[in-house]
């Protein structure tokens, strides 16, 4: 046990990196408040956020502050003495309540009905599919904003997989707003179980040695409280993006415990992996920087023995969305063209290099910012070193996603997929702090909700 001189340096230095991350952000309001106002060149109305200030409360906020106080008061203990299938089920439940109590501040309709058929959604579309194969033939040809008929932003923005699934759901009778966002909530909770799972999977394969390692399963039990309360909660509920982040949490998932074989048919996983590996390519053009994160699996386990079946898993759906005539590399090239016939043409790359990573904060918050700056110490890599390389490759596929400019603004929302996998830096807190670092989680989810109406 570290002298307690040594714990007061650790805790200072935590609060320090907090402090850090909440100036970088302010820096980040101030400057793109003064370029907005001066140049308008942003098209944010809350720099660096794709939001407008809007304090408010609704009938999610009662439920909001009960969950936030039950997670902070119990969520710690409930994760230590629950059974390991109990917790999954928790997490998932918890973390709905959690997504749900948070779009319900913002009331039924505004909150979670009407999220996904405004003029930018998917749902502005479905209606027009009335022939599938021919949607996915003429697809590209309608990305452009010059060209007829062209789709609405985010339909032109993705590829053709995220469209295909609010039809598919309108055709058995869950079609409209409320029924898609009732799909991106139930399913988008679900990725803080997978999380889970490869968080003990990958720590119990490979657990570090020493007095003070933390094995898969401690390391699993003390991230899931953060979990839970994730700020990022805000953005998936309710968008697309939540969606797309529980089938790339599922598909790491599979993979790690394919590579570590700890389940009884590994090669069935790898091929579940590659079929979601496969889908979430045609989920999000972006997504493709998951591969980042599956070297940090691959290495931790210290084989590529899976990749084979992974790729041999992915094949079904490349293959069949080539033989309707979509091309993911045209559709990808294309939609750079439209990438710059629109807002990011004028936004300016040198500000929002920085600013999104600023905006990032808000989504994984103090408590997850406290815990990277842990990961990075000699100390954590002796405790928990495949969590380390996890944290390692999810840090990597942020930068570039920023790096690549294809990401101005909304990265609130795009970037979950790989936020995620950030939140589990909070395991390397101290534990007789987690109360008080998830009351700071909890507490910038409500400031950001009730100050603030975030869209996309």
């Amino acid at each position: 046990m570290k002298p307690a001189p040594h714990r007061r340096r650790a805790v200072a230095a935590d609060l320090l990196a907090a402090t850090g991350a909440v100036l970088l952000f302010v820096v980040a309001a101030l400057v793109g408040h003064a370029l907005e106002n001066d140049h308008g060149t942003l098209r944010l109305h809350w720099p660096p956020l794709y939001a407008y200030a809007d304090p408010h409360w609704g009938p999610g906020t009662p439920a909001a502050l009960i969950v936030a106080a039950l997670v902070v008061v119990c969520g710690p203990t409930v994760a230590r003495r629950l059974s390991w299938r109990a917790l999954l089920w928790a997490s998932w439940l918890g973390s709905m309540a959690w997504i749900w109590s948070l779009a319900l501040v913002d009331g039924w309709h505004r909150g979670v009905a009407r999220r996904l058929t405004t003029s930018y959604e998917y749902l502005q579309s479905v209606g027009e599919v009335d022939d599938i194969p021919a949607m996915l033939r003429e697809f590209t040809s309608r990305i452009l904003m010059d060209a007829p008929d062209n789709w609405p932003p985010h339909v032109a923005g993705h590829p053709p997989g995220a469209l295909l699934t609010f039809v598919w759901l309108d055709r058995i009778g869950l079609g409209g707003g409320a029924w898609g966002g009732v799909w991106c909530i139930t399913l988008g909770a679900t990725a803080t179980a997978a999380v889970l799972v490869t968080l003990r999977t990958l720590g119990n394969h490979r657990p570090p040695s020493g007095p003070e390692a933390l094995d898969g399963e401690q390391l699993a039990r003390r991230a899931a409280p953060f979990l839970v309360l994730a700020p990022a909660a805000v953005w998936i509920g309710v968008s697309a993006d939540g969606y797309f982040t529980a089938v790339a949490a599922w598909a790491v998932a599979l993979l790690a415990l394919a590579a570590t074989r700890t389940v009884r048919h590994p090669r069935w996983a790898a091929l579940g992996s590659g079929l979601l590996f496969g889908w979430v390519l045609h989920l999000s053009y972006g997504l493709v920087l998951l591969a980042l994160l599956v070297a940090a699996v691959l290495w931790i386990a210290r084989t590529l023995r899976p990749v084979g079946w992974v790729v041999l898993g992915a094949l079904p759906v490349v293959v069949a969305f080539a033989l309707a005539e979509f091309w993911w590399f045209e559709g990808y090239f294309t939609l750079v063209e439209r990438y710059y016939q629109g807002a990011a043409r004028v936004r300016p790359y040198g500000y929002y290099v920085w600013a999104n990573l600023a905006a990032q904060v808000v989504v994984i918050g103090l408590a997850t910012v406290a815990g990277l700056r842990r990961a990075a110490t000699r100390r954590s890599r002796r405790r928990a070193l495949p969590l380390v390389v996890l944290l390692l490759g999810a840090l990597c596929t942020v930068l570039a996603a920023d790096l690549s400019g294809m990401s101005k603004a909304e990265t609130e929302r795009i970037w979950l997929p790989f936020a995620l996998w950030l939140l589990p830096a909070a395991a390397l807190l101290p534990l007789r702090d987690h109360r008080w670092w998830l009351a700071a989680q909890a507490a910038l989810a409500l400031a950001v909700n009730h100050l603030l109406f975030t869209g996309w």
